[in-house]
């Protein structure tokens, strides 16, 4: 009976360890989640200040992933950043507009979503973000200013016909009002980026979700944010108690 406990323990012992030597090699590959830029297509390599940054991405000028010549043209209408055409089911409106421009200077400028890179195997770009928690004020005014909007899908990263250098509706997908692809805020943060954004029930100012808009006089609360997520992903310290304590039990197993 003894030499069966003993055995169960030991083998517990590996298992928790194996598990935890895991968690710590990943822990270590991730250790750089705050202050960081993606490797992406327009992203700068280490972010720093950018006093010139353009209108609505602005706030992120006394520390930044995006040149000033990314911020302008994340402003234009099909521009050199992707040829992304917002007006593919027509004009769209310049409240809807705005929404996706901030957007886009959150995506390239922000250093504060470290927390939620991942790794991809993309001719493009070799990292992306996942499951970034949105404010609900954030999707919920996107969605309601886009509602007179139209658009032809519910994913716009991928499925769109490109023949003539910028996206265009596939042959069999019909113009529709936004709130018909998206009938919900939620949806539409959710889908629209391949879930690039998860729609979040915290709302702003409460250091549990991204916001897209802040005023930077009041400094940048995504960096209280990002702060709280990465020490929650760490989750490295408890792991590194159990090999101890399943030793010293083991020890005085043998020793009785």
């Amino acid at each position: 009976m003894a030499r069966l406990m003993t055995t169960q323990l030991l083998f517990l012992l590996v298992l928790v360890g194996a598990g935890c030597g895991a968690q710590l090699r990943t822990t270590r590959a991730r250790t750089e989640l705050l202050n960081v830029c993606m490797d992406a297509k327009h992203h700068k390599e280490k972010p720093s200040p950018e006093d010139e940054l353009h209108d609505q991405c602005g706030p992120w000028k006394k520390n930044s992933c995006c040149s000033v010549n990314t911020s302008q043209e994340a402003h234009k209408d099909i521009s050199y950043l992707y040829r992304f055409n917002w007006d593919h089911c027509g004009k769209m409106e310049p409240a809807c507009k705005r929404h996706f421009i901030q957007d886009t200077c959150l995506y390239e400028c922000s250093p504060n979503l470290g927390p939620w890179i991942q790794q991809v195997d993309q001719s493009w770009r070799k990292e992306r973000i996942l499951n970034v928690p949105l404010c609900k004020e954030d999707c919920q005014n996107w969605w309601e200013d886009c509602r007179t909007s139209y658009t032809c899908k519910i994913n716009w990263h991928k499925g769109w016909n490109w023949t003539s250098g910028h996206n265009q509706c596939p042959a069999e997908a019909r113009c529709a009002p936004f709130d018909v692809y998206f009938p919900t805020p939620d949806v539409l943060c959710n889908e629209i980026w391949s879930h690039s954004y998860k729609a979040s029930n915290y709302t702003r100012g409460s250091g549990r979700c991204i916001q897209m808009w802040f005023d930077p006089a009041q400094g940048n609360p995504n960096e209280e944010v990002a702060r709280f997520y990465a020490k929650a992903m760490s989750g490295a310290e408890p792991c590194r108690a159990w090999p101890l304590s399943l030793s010293l039990v083991l020890l005085l197993w043998l020793l009785n």
